[in-house]
């Protein structure tokens, strides 16, 4: 089962990105039902998720969203009921499938495990594993190794029950060779465009009409109400900008974290191995430690022949090739007799057959690297931005309190929170209570703010808003325009132009169909084609969806083939088919790239349907109150 992960690694890669797609959630409401008993935010059978766990996996998200919109994510983007239903129901999700996954029996070893953390390049330093930069990443996530390799294993445990899906679909060859041959024939398709602008000079509106359409369809020319506001932020971002650490402050954190820069000794090792499977019998165990001994033996009279013993002997397909050679590693990344074999040697020394789990190891130790202490100097930018990040934060969470008293005490002016921030007062463009250009404005209970009675009539600021993680904004209405209805004297224009390509329209659509049903006849339509053209449902060359999707659809049992199609665009869009190409046999690669799509498609419907039946055995509830608040 574990062979779809060994053998596609990009599937790793996943795991550690937060996809933005959201979740597809199956009846949320019926969560809410009987759940005033809730014990944290939600439950999945015996199981809590707290307000801390879905705090967390929202942030990820979010930052997620930020990183791929390159931090210009609008706010309402950032949190919304939207997004925080997917969260909690990804959430839910998991643990439905680790409660399944571990009730199965299903395992990930630690040696699967190993290996894959070894192979992901964002822990790697040029292209070997680098521990260093593994407790490098996870400090930076907040997380201990132990944490990560629990997670780690769990993801892959889910990532098993995908893959028994997606493994288990099948797809007969005649389908996908038909589906390919369908995506890739071509039609040679000309156009003729009954276009409505050749009758607008047919129209006549009627005189009262468009003061009709006007006093049927006020909404439609109403300005809403709009606003401009001076604001003022918070962020620790900005905080952090004020902070200045001394030389002394450095040197004392780094005195007191020289763990955390601290490079472990890592050593280059090159193995041959005579493997065994993990059942085998006493007697391959045995035939397999006499073939170990029998090369060990060759070494010790040349050892400039370890390199070609391992390229013709060694049965580590990942190594073999480069002479056996594992490159650099350090303590514990190896399987412990290997561990503890290598790290008692000396460069130059080849060891006697070594067993482990997997075979019989003779080892080559190739290069010591040894552990060392980064200095101050070269960590002091580091540990700068580290302790003005952590001031920052402190210095955010004991401001924001002063700085919500201060727009609520002093409401008739945001110079004193201006002040409190050091920073300055903004202003805005016009805003409206649906949307602001500004994406730090255009966040739904800021603007149902500034929209409220107390900040417009009574000229008040608004409460503080936390319109982005870290960020706080009080904002003050400096102008306001009530909602208005423009005159029927500036619309007008508009509305008759509207009109009459309206009905203009209507009179292109019907001389199209029936010049379609001339042609269809074999009488003469008038109609002068364009130049011939072959599309394909996969090279539409322009065509609207609408107009290929009419293509396809047309009869070809006798050509030329007529049909034709309302254009999205206005009028309409005649069609003729004069000619098919079918498509050579298609190229292995391309009909196993569509199996693999297919079977994806179909493997995740299944997955879905399994998610929805563990749902239904499940007790899983939700704190409605709790997951809606801010």
């Amino acid at each position: 089962m574990f062979d779809l992960i060994n053998t596609n690694k990009r599937l790793m890669q996943g795991i550690l990105a937060v996809i933005l797609l959201p979740f597809a959630f199956f009846g949320i409401d019926s969560y809410f039902r009987n759940s005033d008993n809730v014990q944290g935010l939600a439950t999945v059978g015996d199981y809590s998720i707290s307000q801390r766990e879905f705090n967390d996996a929202l942030r990820e998200r979010q930052e997620a969203i930020q990183r791929m919109l390159n931090g210009r994510a609008d706010a309402a983007l950032l949190d919304n009921p939207e997004l925080r239903f997917a969260v909690l129901d990804g959430l839910i999700r998991q643990h439905l499938l680790t409660n399944q996954a571990l009730r199965s029996g299903m395992i990930v070893s630690d040696r699967q495990l190993q290996g894959m953390i070894s192979d992901l390049p964002v822990f790697q330093d040029e292209g070997k594993f680098s521990f260093v930069r593994y407790e490098q990443f996870l400090k930076s996530q907040g997380m201990t190794p132990a944490m990560f390799e629990t997670r780690l294993r769990y993801d892959l445990m889910r990532q098993q029950s995908d893959a028994a899906y997606s493994d288990s679909v099948f797809i007969p060859r005649t389908v996908a060779e038909r589906l390919l041959r369908l995506s890739e024939q071509q039609r040679e398709v000309s156009q003729f465009m009954v276009a409505p602008e050749k009758f607008m000079a047919q129209v006549k509106l009627e005189a009262d009409a468009a003061k009709k359409h006007y006093d049927g369809r006020q909404e439609e020319f109403r300005i809403p109400e709009q606003a401009r506001v001076e604001y003022v932020t918070l962020s620790a971002e900005s905080l952090a900008s004020q902070i200045q650490v001394t030389p002394a402050e450095v040197e004392k954190y780094y005195e007191g974290h020289r763990a955390q820069y601290e490079v472990k000794e890592t050593r280059q090792a090159s193995h041959i191995l005579i493997s065994f499977d993990s059942g085998a019998s006493t007697e391959a165990r045995q035939k397999a430690h006499a073939k170990a001994e029998e090369i060990y033996g060759q070494l010790k009279r040349d050892p400039g022949k370890f390199a070609e013993l391992a390229k013709n002997h060694s049965q580590d397909p990942g190594s073999a090739a480069n002479g056996g050679d594992l490159g650099l590693f350090g303590r514990g990344s190896m399987v412990k007799p290997f561990d503890d074999a290598v790290f008692q040697m000396i460069v130059g020394d080849i060891s006697a057959p070594v067993e482990s789990q997997y075979g019989y190891h003779i080892i080559r130790l190739t290069a010591i690297k040894p552990g060392q202490l980064k200095g101050l100097d070269e960590v002091r930018g580091q540990i700068e931005a580290e302790l003005k990040k952590q001031l920052a934060g402190r210095k955010f969470a004991e401001t924001a309190e002063n700085f919500n008293n201060v727009v609520f005490e002093q409401s008739e002016s945001l110079k004193p929170a201006a002040d409190l921030a050091k920073t300055g007062i903004q202003k805005s463009g016009w805003i409206t209570r649906e949307h602001a250009d500004d994406a730090r404005l255009n966040n739904p209970k800021l603007l149902q703010a500034i929209f409220s009675e107390d900040v417009l009539k009574n000229k008040r600021n608004t409460e503080a808003v936390e319109v982005a993680p870290g960020v706080l904004l009080a904002a003050r209405v400096i102008e306001h325009k009530p909602a208005v209805v423009q005159p029927f004297s500036d619309v007008s224009a508009a509305i008759v132009k509207k009109l009459t390509q309206q009905q203009a329209g209507q009179l292109a659509i019907q001389d199209g169909r029936d010049k379609l049903e001339k042609l269809k006849q074999g009488k003469d339509a008038q109609v002068t084609w364009g130049a011939p053209q072959l599309v394909s449902r996969i090279e539409p060359k322009g065509m609207s969806e609408p107009v290929l999707r009419q293509v396809f659809k047309a009869d070809a049992g006798k050509l030329p083939a007529y049909t034709g199609v309302d254009d999205p665009r206005g009028g309409f869009a005649l069609l003729k088919v004069s000619r098919i190409v079918e498509p050579e046999k298609a190229a292995a690669d391309k009909q196993k790239a569509l199996t693999e799509g297919l079977q994806q498609i179909l493997g995740q419907e299944g997955m879905s349907a399994y998610v929805t039946s563990l749902r239904q055995k499940a007790d899983v509830k939700i704190s409605k109150e709790l997951l809606e608040k801010k």
